[in-house]
């Protein structure tokens, strides 16, 4: 089913800077071809180099406290976990690097208006298209079990999976993935090994990954646990197969 890009998400190292991004340009990644041609060849022959991605996009010119400019002006050294949604409905597609911010290149048109120009570089990782376990920004008020998503089948190479916290009232939330079989009927939900992320005490973004031969069960759910009162939250998880983890 072909789908327009309306109600897209951008979030920046646990900010969700979606009403300030004027377009998306560049999502990619994938790896550096090598080439190996041998003598015996006619045509040239490659094998893929190390993995690298991009996300670039154009953002308005908004001073407000926590939003674009104060977020992209001060040119970050640090890493930043960056985050596309392809939409916000559970299930849907997501776009996740840790990167570097390259750039943050102003241009006023001719018309008065001001944009910025940011290249976001990957950084260690590459590029990873997931999937989303909450629908866009989840809110949770009280510990709360998620909604589950069906992958169609177990796999046997691990994950990788995203967090940003966008929004925090308490003292911590610990948010974690958990798994079944069955989607709970007779397989009961568990933690998946490796797959709880450091408990959060404000805005914040992580990065974790469970062992690269790790088995993982068909359904996946996120569930909240901690002393809190409101914890708004994005979760993206990418399942291995033998092509993302090789």
């Amino acid at each position: 089913m072909k789908q327009s890009g309306l109600g897209d998400r951008l979030v920046v190292a646990g900010y969700d800077l979606s009403g300030d991004i004027n377009s998306l340009g560049r999502i990619g990644g994938g790896n550096a071809p090598l080439e190996v041609t041998g003598i015996d060849k006619s045509a040239k022959e490659r094998i893929g180099g190390l993995r690298d991605g991009a996300i670039e996009f154009t953002s308005y010119f908004n001073p407000v406290t926590e939003r674009a400019h104060e977020r992209f002006s001060s040119l970050p050294t640090s890493d930043q976990v960056v985050t596309y949604l392809r939409g916000t409905t559970l299930g849907n597609a997501a776009a996740c690097m840790v990167a570097k911010q390259i750039n943050y290149d102003g241009s006023r048109g001719d018309s008065g208006e001001f944009t910025f120009d940011v290249q976001a570089l990957a950084n260690s990782y590459g590029l990873e298209w997931g999937t989303q376990l909450t629908a866009g920004v989840r809110t949770d008020t009280t510990a709360t079990s998620g909604d589950s998503i069906d992958f169609g089948a177990a796999t046997s190479y691990g994950l990788q999976a995203y967090l940003h916290v966008t929004a925090f009232t308490g003292t911590s939330v610990t948010v974690k993935l958990q798994e079944s079989s069955d989607d709970g009927d007779s397989d009961s939900w568990a933690d998946v090994t490796g797959g709880g992320f450091t408990a959060a005490t404000g805005v914040t973004s992580q990065r974790i990954t469970t062992a690269r031969d790790q088995d993982v069960e068909q359904y996946l759910r996120v569930v909240t646990t901690g002393t809190f009162s409101s914890a708004s939250f994005v979760v993206v998880v990418v399942k291995n197969d033998l092509l993302t983890v090789f």
